[in-house]
């Protein structure tokens, strides 16, 4: 067999030399293609490693249930305050700031921390996600505004964090909302609020602001998650994809326990959503009341929740409880996903989800302790 090649290779005027020499050639294209297939999945799980151990590390400092119902125990916010002044996370911010700052604060280093930790290919989303701290602020500023707040009660609201602090600072003694807006000017959300501005001078109403805020947050969570090219992202676009139909869900049943109309929503919903695309959102904004709301979910993964949550609306009529129940499915689709990529981004958005909803329980527990006998079994039911 050799020597018949061989005589081929001859009849073709090819030398043993550059036979020889193909030979290498062809070992080397198909050593590099098998390095390729085998280093693949190591190059995938590479840019991951340091920040996966950075966030276990931090995710071994969050409450379990033990130190939550601890809490939950403490007589007042006093004795709560002195619980997480033992805690060094929160010990060095609790030091500075009243307990409902610091906390506010801890939610803002997390989203920082995030962005600064994680891999090239998915730091825009976490980037955005550390706005929700400036848009946080500028809602604060022009709710103080709007309210006669002084220089120095407003300024006690804002959270010295965030990208844009110091602007928003220096508009604390802006003349009213409309000063705010011109203020910003220079910032990313300049043009959104200056689009909302005359909706908020027809009505008297910063809803009109707040929800244009809203609604750019939402978009840009969108646009920085919308290429899942493999499985890091498109786990990442599903974390996002969630957050917007909840963010949309709760906005369409707040306004129809208010009576408010198609026309009324559409401009501050995100059409686009995840599993809720244009045409479900535009039949839920059409529908007639909550529980026709509800019951035009049939067939997606919000259906359940929120189904049995209307039992509980009947009896209180209260729609936060459907905020909860889209609060706590939110949080167990989280944590689904974060078990899907171990090695990848999975630890990652599971640590910023949990500490998100440690906070969240945070403020319930210290809200509940500042009034005098609240029972501590209506707490934990609160929590999520």
């Amino acid at each position: 067999m050799a020597d018949e090649i061989a005589a081929l290779f001859a009849s073709a005027g090819i030398t043993n030399e550059i036979f020889l020499v193909f030979v290498v050639i062809a070992i080397v294209v198909v050593g590099a293609i098998v390095v390729i297939i085998t280093s693949r999945p190591i190059l995938d799980i590479y840019p991951y490693l340091n920040p996966s151990a950075r966030v276990r590390a931090r995710k071994g400092r969050l409450f379990d249930e033990k130190q939550i119902s601890e809490i939950v125990e403490t007589n007042d916010i006093h004795e709560f305050e002195n619980y997480l002044k033992g805690i060094p996370d929160y010990a060095d911010v609790l030091e500075n700031y009243p307990v409902d700052k610091a906390l506010d604060i801890q939610c803002a280093d997390t989203y920082d921390f995030a962005a600064r930790i994680v891999p090239k290919e998915i730091k825009s989303c976490f980037v955005v996600l550390s706005k929700k701290t400036d848009i946080d602020n500028i809602k604060s500023l022009l709710t103080a505004k709007e309210a006669g707040l002084t220089n120095e009660e407003t300024e006690e609201l804002l959270i010295p964090r965030g990208s844009s602090y110091e602007i928003l600072e220096s508009l604390v003694d802006a003349d009213d909302v409309a000063g705010i807006v011109t203020g910003l000017d220079s910032t990313e959300f300049g043009a959104v609020l200056e689009d909302a501005l005359p909706k908020y001078e027809e009505t008297g109403m910063i809803l009109a602001l707040e929800s244009a805020l809203d609604k750019y947050y939402l978009e840009s969570l969108l646009r920085s998650s919308d290429v899942p090219a493999d499985e890091n992202r498109q786990i990442l676009f599903s974390y996002v994809g969630t957050q917007v139909d909840i963010a949309n869900l709760k906005l369409i049943i707040r306004a129809k326990e208010d009576n408010l109309s198609y026309d009324d929503i559409a401009p501050y919903m995100l059409e686009d959503g995840y599993q809720l695309r244009e045409w479900k959102l535009k039949d839920l904004m059409e529908a007639q009341d909550v529980s026709n709301v509800i019951s035009g979910l049939e067939g997606t993964k919000y259906a359940e929740a929120l189904t049995e949550a209307m039992t509980r609306y009947n009896e209180t009529g209260a729609v936060s409880v459907f905020e909860n129940a889209l609060d706590t499915f939110l949080v167990e689709t989280i944590k689904s996903l974060s078990t899907k990529k171990p090695l990848g981004i999975g630890p990652i958005i599971g640590y910023v989800s949990q500490k998100e909803t440690e906070i969240k329980n945070l403020k319930i527990i210290a809200r509940a302790k500042r009034e005098a006998g609240f029972p501590n079994s209506k707490i934990m039911e609160m929590l999520i």
